[in-house]
C-alpha cells in the first residue's frame, strides 16, 4: 500500500512525489484483498452431556475472534446451551435457549399450572346428605310413574252377573283410559292457515264403537261405575224384536250374549245424532250411546230408557288378570258387532 507524503524541503518546481511503504508491511486492497482473520483464541473444550443439554458455569465466557473482542459477552448463570447437530458438524453449535427467560428458573408442569390458574379441590359431600338426596329422588320418580300410569290405566272389579258369561262376578280387569281421549283443536287456532271448524274436539286414537266393553259412570246412580257393551252409536236406530237385536235394519250376531233379549216399553229407539240439540237434550252430551249387558235377563241398561253420555265413559276394557280367585291373564271380551242381513230379507 502506498501513502502520500508531503515534502516541504523539495526543490522549487519539483512535483509532489510518492514514497513506497516499507516492504515489511503487507499490501491490502479493500476491493480485491480478502480479510485476514486473526487467530481464534483457544479455549478449553466444552464437555458434551449425554442428554444434549448443558448448563454453563457462571464464569464461562464464549470465545470470539480477536477483531470482535469487544462484542464478547458472558452467559448468565441460568442460561441453557443446547447442542445443535443438525448443521452436520461434528462439534455442533452451542446456543442459548431462546424460550428460556434470562435468569429464570425452570418449572415443572404442576408448578406452571399452579402459577397460571387456581386449582379447586371439591369438598367431599357428607354421606348422609347423599343418601337423603337419593331417597328423595327415588320417591319423586316413583310418584311420577304412579301418576302417569294412573292417568292412563285403572283397575276395576266386576260386581254382579250382568256381563255373564263374558265377565264373571269378582273378576278384575284393567281399563285403558286413553282409548277415547279427546283433544280440543281450537287451541291451535292462533296458527296461520289453521281452523278447528265447528267441531273442534276430536278423538286422538278412536271413538267408541259397537261391541266395545266400556266402564262408565252410571247416569242413574251417581257414584257407581257400570260395565256394559255398546250396542248402538249416535244416529243409529236399534230395534228389539222376538229376542233379536236389529241395528239400522241389520240383525246382529251376538255369540257373547246369553238369555232372551227383551225390551221394556219402547222396543225401537233412535239415538240422536252427535252434536245436535236433541243429543244434548236426551243425555246432556254431544254424543249418546246405547248399552246393554251380555246377560240380557239380568242387566240394568239402556233398555230402561237412558243413554250413556260420552263424558261419562271412563275407558275401554283392556285385559283381565284375576279370575275365580286366582291370577289369569286374558284379553277383555271386546267384540266387533256385525250384521247378518237386513231384517226384511
Amino acid at each position: 500500500m502506498k501513502e502520500f507524503q508531503d515534502t516541504d524541503d523539495r526543490p522549487d518546481g519539483e512535483e509532489v512525489g510518492f514514497e513506497s511503504t516499507p516492504a515489511s508491511l503487507p499490501s491490502y486492497d479493500p476491493l480485491l484483498t480478502p480479510w485476514e482473520e486473526s487467530p481464534v483464541q483457544e479455549t478449553a473444550p466444552i464437555p458434551e452431556p449425554a442428554d444434549g443439554f448443558y448448563l454453563s458455569p457462571p464464569s464461562m465466557t464464549v470465545a470470539l475472534p480477536a477483531h470482535d473482542e469487544a462484542l464478547a459477552w458472558e452467559l448468565p448463570p441460568s442460561a441453557v446451551l443446547r447442542h445443535d447437530v443438525s448443521a452436520g458438524s461434528e462439534a455442533g453449535a452451542w446456543y442459548p435457549d431462546r424460550f428460556q427467560a434470562p435468569y429464570g428458573e425452570r418449572m415443572t408442569e404442576l408448578q406452571r399450572r399452579l402459577r397460571e390458574e387456581t386449582i379447586t379441590i371439591p369438598r367431599p359431600e357428607r354421606r348422609w346428605a347423599v343418601t337423603i338426596r337419593e331417597v328423595v329422588e327415588t320417591l319423586l320418580l316413583a310418584v311420577l310413574i304412579f301418576l302417569a300410569v294412573r292417568a292412563s290405566f285403572q283397575n276395576f272389579r266386576v260386581e254382579g252377573e250382568s256381563m255373564h258369561p263374558s265377565l264373571e262376578d269378582g273378576e278384575y280387569l284393567i281399563v285403558n283410559k286413553l282409548t277415547y281421549a279427546r283433544l280440543d283443536l281450537s287451541i291451535f287456532n292462533f296458527l296461520p292457515f289453521f281452523d278447528a271448524g265447528d267441531s273442534p274436539e276430536q278423538h286422538l286414537w278412536g271413538s267408541p264403537s259397537r261391541g266395545d266393553v266400556i266402564v262408565f259412570k252410571s247416569p242413574t246412580s251417581p257414584g257407581r261405575d257400570f260395565i256394559k257393551r255398546i250396542m248402538a252409536m249416535p244416529g243409529d236406530t236399534i230395534t228389539i224384536d222376538g229376542g233379536k237385536v236389529t241395528v239400522n235394519g241389520n240383525v246382529l250376531e251376538e255369540p257373547y250374549a246369553t238369555g232372551i233379549t227383551n225390551c221394556n216399553g219402547e222396543c225401537t229407539r233412535t239415538i240422536p245424532a252427535a252434536g245436535t240439540p236433541e243429543s244434548r237434550a236426551e243425555c246432556g252430551s254431544d254424543a249418546c250411546y246405547y248399552v246393554m249387558g251380555d246377560n240380557r235377563q239380568n242387566s240394568s241398561d239402556s233398555r230402561q230408557g237412558w243413554y250413556v253420555p260420552e263424558e261419562n265413559i271412563i275407558g275401554k276394557a283392556l285385559i283381565t288378570y284375576w279370575h275365580e280367585g286366582g291370577p289369569e291373564l286374558n284379553l277383555a271380551p271386546n267384540a266387533s258387532v256385525a250384521a247378518d242381513a237386513p231384517s226384511g230379507e
